[in-house]
Parts: C-alpha cells; sequence; structure tokens
C-alpha cells in the first residue's frame, strides 16, 4: 500500500487518502475530504474545536515576546518603558534617555545654547516650535514611520501640538500604524474601546488590541491584562501575564506578583523567580548615562525605574 494514501483521515466518514485536504478553518487539527463532511461533522467538533482554538490562543498570548532593540547610539537594550527611550522625529531612530541626556550636557558644557542643540545621532538640529515639530512628523509619516503615525494620533487624540481634538482622526493613524506594526499604537486602539473615547465602548475588542500589543511587546498592555485578569479572579493567567511583563522590566509587575504570593496565590519560587527576571532585565539596561539621566529628570539619585 503506497503510505502517502493513508496520511489523512476524514473525521466525518473515516476514508483516507491524498484526497483528505480540506482543514477544519479554526482549529486546523481535524480534516475532511470534503466541505459535506465537514458539514456533517460540525455539531460533533465544536467543542473540541473551540478547546483547541482556545489552546492555540493562549499558546500565542503566553509567549515571551522579542525584548526591545538596543539603542543606536550606546548599543545597549533600550528601557521598555517610554519614559527611558526618546523617539527622534527627525531621523525615526528611537535613542536611549542616556545617550540624549550625555549629548546634550556636552552641547550645554562647550557653552552653546539651547537652540544649538541637535539629534545626538543625525546632527540635524532640535525643532523648538509645535508647527516644526509636527512638520517633520509628516514627513516622517510619509516615509510610512509607524511611530511618527502614532505620535500624530495622539496628538489628535489629545489636542495638543496646535492640532484639534479629533478622536476618530486619531483612531484612523493608529489602525494605519497598527498595521505597520506598531505596538503602541494597538495598545492605543485598545484603550480607546476600553474607555469609549472616539469608539462606542467594546470591552471584547478592547481586550483584543490589549493582547495583540501585549504579544508585540508592549509591557503595559501586558501587565493591564494581568490586572483584569486579577479583577476576573483568574489568578493563574494573572500571574502568567505579569511573569512576562517582568522580565520586560514592568516594576508594577513584579509588585503584583508579590501580593500575589502574600495572598497565596503565587508560589514562593514564582516570586523569586520574578525578582530574578527584574534584575536581570535592570543588569541588561543600566548605564551611568542613563542613571544621571533619570536622576536630572527626577532630581533625585534614588532608585531608578526604567
Amino acid at each position: 500500500m503506497n503510505t502517502s494514501d493513508t496520511t489523512n483521515t476524514c473525521a466525518n466518514c473515516g476514508k483516507g487518502g491524498s484526497e483528505v485536504t480540506n482543514t477544519c478553518n479554526k482549529c486546523k487539527s481535524v480534516m475532511y475530504c470534503n466541505a459535506a463532511c465537514k458539514k456533517k461533522h460540525r455539531h460533533k467538533h465544536k467543542k473540541e474545536c473551540e478547546r483547541r482554538v482556545a489552546e492555540l490562543h493562549d499558546e500565542q498570548l503566553f509567549k515571551q515576546p522579542p525584548s526591545e532593540e538596543d539603542c543606536p547610539i550606546c548599543m545597549i537594550r533600550l528601557p521598555s518603558h517610554g519614559v527611558g527611550r526618546i523617539y527622534m522625529n527627525c531621523c525615526g531612530k528611537v535613542i536611549c534617555r542616556g545617550c540624549v541626556f550625555a549629548f546634550q550636557l556636552r552641547t550645554v558644557l562647550a557653552g552653546k545654547k539651547e537652540e544649538d542643540q541637535k539629534c545626538p545621532f543625525c546632527r540635524v538640529p532640535n525643532p523648538f516650535t509645535d508647527a516644526e515639530i509636527i512638520k517633520r512628523h509628516k514627513k516622517r509619516i510619509d516615509l510610512n514611520d509607524a511611530r511618527a503615525i502614532n505620535s500624530v494620533g495622539y496628538f489628535y487624540y489629545d489636542g495638543s501640538l496646535g492640532l484639534p481634538r479629533d478622536h476618530a482622526k486619531a483612531l484612523q493613524l493608529w489602525h494605519r500604524a497598527a498595521e505597520l506594526g506598531c505596538a503602541d499604537a494597538l495598545f492605543n486602539i485598545g484603550y480607546a474601546y476600553k474607555n469609549g473615547r472616539g469608539v462606542e465602548q467594546d470591552m471584547k475588542k478592547a481586550i483584543y488590541y490589549l493582547e495583540l500589543a501585549a504579544t508585540r511587546g508592549h509591557v503595559t498592555a501586558r501587565h493591564n491584562l494581568g490586572i483584569m485578569e486579577y479583577q476576573a479572579g483568574n489568578m493563574e493567567r494573572a500571574l502568567k501575564h505579569w511573569m512576562i511583563a517582568v522580565k520586560d522590566g514592568e516594576y508594577r509587575s513584579l509588585k503584583s506578583i508579590k501580593r500575589l504570593y502574600s495572598d497565596g496565590h503565587a508560589a514562593k519560587d514564582d516570586y523569586t523567580k520574578a525578582l530574578r527576571s527584574y534584575q536581570t532585565y535592570l543588569a541588561e539596561v543600566k548605564n551611568d548615562q542613563r542613571d544621571e539621566a533619570a536622576a536630572a529628570i527626577s532630581g533625585t539619585s534614588s532608585e531608578i525605574k526604567y
């Protein structure tokens, strides 16, 4: 017998052979010889299909996303939180705040004026008016720069930098940025649906977009999904979210895991692993320039949270 003829088996009629090529569109785990067999078997397969679809969803949701890229100047991993990095609307680079601070400090020490400040990467002078900032962002938008598209969406959402408050325009731009892979845009869309800002409140859509943002490495989205699971009484799922967020530097998730442990919903080993993960993250993103920048911003040399 030709083994290739028995590779696949129809879940409905049991027929085997190379002609059994019609796969369940949802779970992809069973096959049929034709659409008629798929339709007949649908009621028997429904529960198993839904279970498998949920498993596949969670497999993707609870994967550790790729780490942040490195700063193009110091070549050290960028901090996960926006406060530790700056988007440059001249060249489209994301630079750690430490490198920006160090470059600006050298300019000041050289006796130059504020208007002499330049981008640490491309050396283009910094913009000093709202109109110039918007103009530069629009140039980046013409190049399909997802970060610029997302930022201008926020300007419209907030009504800042001289732009009118326009939630519909903001969402339009965020969807465009999301299609280009911008995790921040997915997060913004999710919270627009969660809070009913510019769209009708829809928690199902909110969770959908927040989950997409989390799988693309948005730590705030991941932490907040953990909060939502915690509030729903799903402690195991909350812990999974927070363990992932901690590896990407979310300090609030570390505190949440500690609370889970104190309340008896997590093991001591869970908290120990979380603490080590956070310490590993700090070791990967810390350097003297970044500490100096954070201390200058906060006005203190106490513990810095990236």
